[in-house]
């Protein structure tokens, strides 16, 4: 089973929880027991786990992102302008696996999946598919 989601973003950097969207498709697909992967389908948006709880966490890492993968740099080559953003992506990475158990996605306490945007706004998507 797998569905591909549509987001828009608003800002370059941006992390969006999606972790409600996961949960409900799950639920709506009967899965008791297995694995889902989280992915996204850019280079220069990723997916990661963290803290769902405090928002200046979200805060403090796209600014700690950023002092170590600046936007504009005098050594980037790509054409594009967006070096920072594959660098974040790959820092952050494209892809998450999760467990489902008793219907449930497995998350601790404070963890949340989110969409990381590095290069927006744009019209994105991800893939989330269960095993």
């Amino acid at each position: 089973m797998e569905k591909r989601f549509s987001l828009h973003t608003a800002e370059r950097d941006q992390m969006i929880d999606i972790t409600s969207i996961i949960e409900e498709w799950i639920r709506e697909q009967g899965v008791e027991n297995g694995i889902v992967i989280v992915s996204s389908l850019h280079t220069t948006a990723g997916i990661t786990v963290n803290e769902n709880a405090d928002p200046d966490v979200k805060k403090d890492m796209l600014m700690r992102l950023d002092e170590v993968y600046p936007w504009e740099h005098p050594k980037d080559r790509h054409g594009e302008g967006n070096t920072a953003a594959h660098l974040k992506t790959s820092t952050v990475g494209h892809a998450q696996t999760l467990i489902i158990s008793n219907g449930n996605l497995v998350l601790g306490t404070w963890q949340g999946i989110y969409f990381c945007e590095f290069d927006g706004p744009r019209k994105r998507e991800f893939l989330v598919k269960i095993i």
